[in-house]
C-alpha cells in the first residue's frame, strides 16, 4: 500500500491472536503497522509480530525491488513490533539497526544478534537518507521506556509507534474512537503525564499524517484524533454521561443497578451498563474514562467487595483515574461494607468526588431502596 511517494506499507493482519498482550480481547484481530521509505538510502521502520515474519519478509522484498535497505529504525522494542530483527538482519547484513540507547539494551536481552552495525538514535538527532531527513523524537513510557517516534518533514509523517495505534485488523471497517479508546486506555492510560509531553513536541511539527504500528494511517481530521489524546492523557471527560459497572451475586444487585440506569436513561443521558464478571473489563475501562460520571454497585463479600469489583477499581486507580464523580451502591444482608471498601480503594486518587447519596440494600430492592436511587440519579443529573 502506497502510503506517500516512494513510502510504501509493509506491514501484516492478524486474526490468529485472540488476547493482545495475554488480556485484551480482539474480535476484530489487530494490524502490526511496518513501513519502507525508499529514498538514495533505504530505511524500513520496524518489523512485526514473530508469527507474521514470512509474509513480512516477503512484503519488504516486494517494496525494495531488487534494492538493498540501508537501515532498519526499531522505534520500540515490544515484541509484536521487534520479533523479526534477527529474521531481516540474517536477510539484510549490511543494514544498520537504528534505535535509542534504551533499546539496544532490550535488543540484547531479546536476541543473540551481532549489533555492530548500529545508529544510536539523539533525541531530536537527525538521520539523512538522501532527499528525505529522519527526525527522532523520544517518547518514553508510550508506553515502554525505550520508545522513540519519527518525523519526516517533507511529507509531513509522523511516525508515532504506540500513538495512535487502535485494536482491530485493516481489512475491517470500524469506528476508530471506541477501539483506540480502550486501547490507549489500556496499554498507555497510566502515563498521562508522559504523552502530554510528547503531544507538546508534537505541536511544534507540521504533521500532515500519522502512522502508528496499529491501526490505521490517519490522514484527515487529525485535529479530531489529536485532540481525543489530549483528552484521555489529561484525563477529562468526552462527555456527560454515567458508567454503570456492577458485580452481582444472586441479581440483587444488578436489579438495582439496572433501575439507576434506565432512570438516568429516562432523564436523556448517555448510560453505558457493564456486568464485570460476564463484560469486557477492558471496554468498561474505557468507558469510565469516556464519561464524566461512575456508578459502582457491589455485595459485600467476605468482609469486603466482590473480586471482580475489586479487580475493576484496582485497574481504574492502576490507569490514574481521576476527575470524576462517584456513586456507590452496595448490598450486604447482614454486614454490609462494600461502599466503605471501594471508596476506600481510591484514597490517593485526584480529584475523585463521591456523591452525597450512597444506596445500601439489605438482601434485596426494596421501595425505599427506589428512593434513594432515584436520589441518586437526581444528584448524577445535576
Amino acid at each position: 500500500m502506497k502510503i506517500a511517494k516512494d513510502i510504501l506499507y509493509v506491514g501484516v493482519n492478524d486474526h490468529e491472536t485472540d488476547l493482545f498482550e495475554g488480556q485484551y480481547l480482539v474480535p476484530n484481530g489487530i494490524s502490526y503497522n511496518s513501513y519502507v521509505i525508499l529514498d538514495e538510502k533505504i530505511a524500513v521502520m520496524d518489523t512485526v509480530d514473530e508469527k507474521f515474519g514470512a509474509q513480512w519478509m516477503k512484503n519488504v522484498e516486494e517494496a525494495l525491488n531488487g534494492r538493498l535497505p540501508d537501515y532498519l529504525v526499531i522505534q520500540h522494542m515490544e515484541p509484536d513490533h521487534s520479533a523479526n530483527i534477527p529474521v531481516f538482519l540474517e536477510k539484510y547484513p549490511g543494514a544498520q539497526v537504528v534505535a535509542t540507547p534504551q533499546a539496544f539494551k532490550m535488543m540484547n536481552q531479546f536476541f543473540d544478534v551481532d549489533l555492530r552495525e548500529k545508529v544510536i538514535a539523539a533525541n531530536g538527532g537527525e538521520l539523512s537518507l538522501g532527499n528525505r531527513k529522519l527526525q527522532f523524537i523520544y517518547a518514553p513510557m508510550v508506553h515502554w521506556p525505550e520508545v522513540m517516534m519519527t518525523y519526516v518533514g517533507q511529507e509531513g509523517i509522523l511516525f508515532s509507534a504506540d500513538g495512535f495505534g487502535k485494536f482491530g485488523a485493516l481489512d475491517v471497517e470500524e469506528d476508530w474512537a471506541d477501539e483506540a479508546r480502550r486501547y490507549f486506555i489500556g496499554i498507555v492510560g497510566k502515563f498521562g503525564a508522559q504523552v502530554q509531553n510528547v503531544l507538546k513536541k508534537a505541536s511544534e511539527l507540521d504533521i500532515r499524517m500519522i502512522c502508528p504500528l496499529h491501526g490505521p494511517v490517519l490522514r484527515e481530521n487529525l485535529e479530531y484524533y489529536i485532540g481525543l489524546y489530549d483528552t484521555w492523557s489529561s484525563y477529562g471527560s468526552e462527555s456527560d454521561g454515567v458508567t454503570v459497572a456492577y458485580a452481582s451475586v444472586y441479581g440483587n444487585t444488578k436489579s438495582a443497578a439496572l433501575y439507576l440506569a434506565e432512570e438516568l436513561r429516562t432523564k436523556g443521558l448517555q448510560v453505558a451498563v457493564y456486568d464485570l464478571a460476564r463484560d469486557d473489563m477492558a471496554a468498561a475501562l474505557a468507558d469510565a474514562f469516556r464519561f464524566s460520571k461512575l456508578v459502582l454497585a457491589c455485595n459485600t463479600y467476605d468482609g469486603g467487595i466482590n473480586p471482580f469489583m475489586n479487580d475493576f477499581i484496582h485497574r481504574l486507580v492502576g490507569h490514574n483515574y481521576q476527575k470524576r464523580t462517584v456513586g456507590l451502591i452496595e448490598n450486604g444482608s447482614w454486614a454490609p461494607v462494600a461502599a466503605k471498601a471501594m471508596k476506600a480503594m481510591f484514597e490517593k486518587s485526584k480529584e475523585i468526588t463521591f456523591t452525597e447519596q450512597t444506596v445500601t440494600l439489605l438482601s434485596s430492592v426494596k421501595e425505599g431502596n427506589r428512593d434513594q436511587l432515584r436520589a441518586l440519579a437526581a444528584e448524577l443529573l445535576q
